[in-house]
C-alpha cells in the first residue's frame, strides 16, 4: 500500500508492530508486578507513603514519594465568599492569590481547613552502580 512516495508498508511491518505491541504488554505487566513488590518490600521496611533506599550488590533501589497539593474547588470558594475575599475568587480558587494572602497572614492556614486536597505519588528507580 502506497501511502505517499516515500513510505511503504508491508505486512512484514504490520506483523511486527502487533509482535511488538504483545511483547510491550507483557513486559508492562511484568515491570507491574516488580514494582507492586518493590512497594510492598518498602511499605514493610519504611512505612506507607515512605521514601526508602536498599543497595543489592551493585544495584540500588530507591523509592521516591512525591506530595501534591490543591484547593478543593468548591470548599474553597465557599471559605472565601465566608471571609469576604472574594478578590481571591476567580471562577475558581486562585491558588498564587491564597498561598500570597496567606504568606502575608491576611488569611490563616484554618481558614482554609479542609480545603486542601493531598496527593501521594511512589516513584521507584533502580541503577546501577559503578563496582
Amino acid at each position: 500500500m502506497l501511502i505517499n512516495s516515500q513510505c511503504i508498508l508491508a505486512e512484514e511491518m504490520l506483523i511486527r508492530f502487533v509482535e511488538l505491541n504483545r511483547k510491550k504488554k507483557e513486559l508492562e505487566t511484568e515491570l507491574g508486578k516488580l514494582k507492586d513488590l518493590f512497594h510492598q518490600y518498602f511499605d514493610a521496611a519504611v512505612g506507607h507513603n515512605e521514601k526508602g533506599e536498599v543497595t543489592i550488590n551493585n544495584y540500588k533501589l530507591q523509592r521516591q514519594i512525591r506530595k501534591t497539593e490543591k484547593f478543593d474547588q468548591a470548599t474553597t470558594v465557599q471559605k472565601l465568599e465566608e471571609l469576604n475575599l472574594l478578590d481571591l475568587i476567580q471562577k475558581k480558587p486562585d491558588e498564587g492569590k491564597i498561598k500570597s494572602a496567606l504568606d502575608l497572614g491576611l488569611i490563616k492556614e484554618e481558614d482554609l481547613e479542609g480545603c486542601k486536597l493531598s496527593k501521594m505519588t511512589a516513584a521507584l528507580l533502580v541503577k546501577k552502580l559503578d563496582s
